[in-house]
């Protein structure tokens, strides 16, 4: 399938896990793919991996600075910005009575501070037909005992699709927001572990975990004109764990 051929891609987060499984689908598909990741040995790994299609800046969303020198790259190598995937994020486990305000700071500084620029500095490259993905989870819908703030994150990052839909009325510009539950990431096992990922995985509709390669392949529907009559919306990449 060649879906998005001649298209431009920015992926935050790409080097790794969901991030680099949908860069792989999309550069299947015919899309050029900036990945943007804070290690620079897990990008390089990415770019052997993805091929001459795939292009590395290193850098944090957190960054201001950083962004604006991804953006400044894509825009002087390719001229504008077709599919945005807002992907990077970061989770950890603290109940109530055991959140510090560093928990705190750390999760809702990347995973919503920093998708609210990286979305906003991309904007003056993209056009009508454009498409920005943010990733959500299935814990956004879900009460998860000691994720709360990465929860509230998630909850956050799917307000921000319906109140942006809006904002954008008239561009043609689309935003959707995609939410796993459980992939088989590195994030995911450093967080859960091999044994809470089989637990939760068995807990699933479909009684198994997740592979990057299914939630790139919803990734590159949304950033295809498949998805043309959809912004505003969440799709659920979950096994059916929190939709039943």
């Amino acid at each position: 399938m060649t879906r998005l051929e001649g298209k431009t891609a920015v992926i935050t987060g790409g080097g790794s896990g969901i991030g680099l499984g949908a860069a792989q689908r999309f550069v299947d598909e015919g899309a050029f793919v900036y990945i943007f990741g804070r290690r620079q040995e897990t990008l390089d790994a990415a770019v052997a991996q993805l091929g001459s299609s795939a292009r590395a800046v290193q850098g944090s969303v957190t960054d201001m600075a950083d962004l604006d020198r991804l953006y400044e790259t894509v825009k002087a190598e390719r001229g504008g910005l077709d599919i945005l995937l807002a992907n990077a994020g970061t989770g950890a486990f603290a109940a109530l009575g055991e959140i510090t305000p560093e928990h705190y700071d750390d999760i809702f500084d990347l995973n919503v501070k920093g998708l609210v620029f990286t979305v906003q500095k991309a904007l003056p490259l993209m056009a009508t037909g454009a498409s920005i993905i943010l990733t959500g989870s299935s814990t956004g819908v879900m009460g998860t005992p000691a994720f709360s703030i990465y929860s509230a994150t998630k909850a956050a990052v799917r307000n921000l699709a319906r109140s942006w839909a809006l904002d954008l009325r008239g561009t043609g510009i689309r935003v959707n927001v995609m939410s796993p539950g459980p992939i088989t990431t590195e994030i995911a096992l450093k967080v859960l572990g091999d044994e809470g990922m089989s637990a939760i995985g068995a807990s699933t509709v479909l009684g198994r975990v997740g592979e990057p390669s299914e939630t790139g392949a919803v990734a590159a529907f949304l950033a295809s004109d498949d998805s043309s009559f959809m912004t505003g919306g969440e799709v659920f990449v979950d096994g059916g764990l929190a939709q039943v």
